[in-house]
C-alpha cells in the first residue's frame, strides 16, 4: 500500500482565498521553521497569483519571496502551482519563456510543480511538464475536476492515464 503524503497549502492557497493572496513575505517568516518540522510532504508557497499579487500590491520581489522561504525551509520540498503554459500569468507564453521560467523557478527553490489547465487541455501542459522532467525536479500533473453533463469519471480516469502517460510524477485531482 503506498503512503498518504500531505502537502499543506496555507502559505499560498488559504491565504488566496481569504485574503485575495494578500499575505506579505515578512509575515510567513514566523512560521516557516515551524511548518519545516511538521514532516509534510511538500509546501505549497508559490504559484497561482502569488507572483502577480507581490508585484501589483505588496511591492514585493516573488522570486525574493521564493528565495526567502527556501532558506527558511530546509527540510520539506518547496512546491508551485503552474498555469500550464499561462506560467503565473493570464495569458499563453511562447515555449521557450515557459521553459526558461520553469527553470529559473527550479534554481530559486520550487521542487514540485503542480501543473494544470483549468479546461482539461493537457496540450497546455506539456512544455511545463517536459522540462520539469528533463531538470529532474517532480511534475505533478492535475486532472481538474467539475460536474456537468459530459464529465464522467470514465472521463476522468482517461485524462489521468493521458497525464500518466505524458510523464507525470504523480497525479493530483484539483476542484
Amino acid at each position: 500500500m503506498s503512503k498518504i503524503k500531505i502537502s499543506d497549502t496555507s502559505l499560498r492557497d488559504g491565504h488566496q482565498s481569504l485574503w485575495a493572496t494578500r499575505m506579505a513575505t515578512p509575515d510567513m517568516i514566523p512560521v516557516l521553521k515551524k511548518l519545516d518540522e511538521i514532516g509534510y510532504h511538500s509546501l505549497e508557497i508559490w504559484g497561482g497569483a502569488t507572483f502577480d499579487v507581490c508585484i501589483r500590491y505588496l511591492n514585493e520581489d516573488p522570486w525574493e519571496r521564493l528565495r526567502e522561504i527556501r532558506r527558511n525551509v530546509t527540510k520539506t520540498r518547496l512546491q508551485m502551482l503552474v498555469r500550464g503554459q499561462s506560467l503565473v500569468g493570464y495569458t499563453h507564453y511562447p515555449d521557450d519563456i515557459a521553459v526558461k521560467f520553469i527553470e529559473k523557478a527550479a534554481d530559486n527553490g520550487i521542487d514540485i510543480f503542480r501543473i494544470f489547465d483549468a479546461l482539461n487541455d493537457l496540450r497546455n501542459l506539456e512544455t511545463c511538464m517536459r522540462t520539469v522532467k528533463a531538470i529532474g525536479k517532480h511534475t505533478q500533473a492535475c486532472v481538474v475536476y467539475t460536474i456537468s453533463p459530459v464529465h464522467s469519471v470514465q472521463h476522468f480516469v482517461d485524462t489521468a492515464l493521458r497525464l500518466q502517460d505524458m510523464g507525470a510524477d504523480s497525479i493530483c485531482v484539483k476542484d
